[in-house]
């Protein structure tokens, strides 16, 4: 399943693929096209996996606009 969603950093693209017990989901920060991953149990929610994968990106971000 793939979603869209508009936040203070952006519009930010996340993909989310069930992998036997585990999901993971993908962060794409549209503008810079930055990507991070996360895998959690399948028991996660979906808000709770993009939560994660917003924070992952969020921190990446921040250090690339350090270098």
């Amino acid at each position: 399943m793939n979603e869209r969603e508009t936040s203070p950093i952006g519009t930010v693209y996340f993909e989310f693929v069930q992998l036997g017990g585990h999901v993971r989901v993908t962060a794409i920060h549209e503008e810079t096209g930055i990507e991070v991953m996360a895998i959690a149990p399948i028991q996660a929610t979906q808000n709770h996996l993009r939560q994660l994968a917003m924070g992952k990106l969020k921190r990446k971000l921040e250090q690339q606009s350090k270098q």
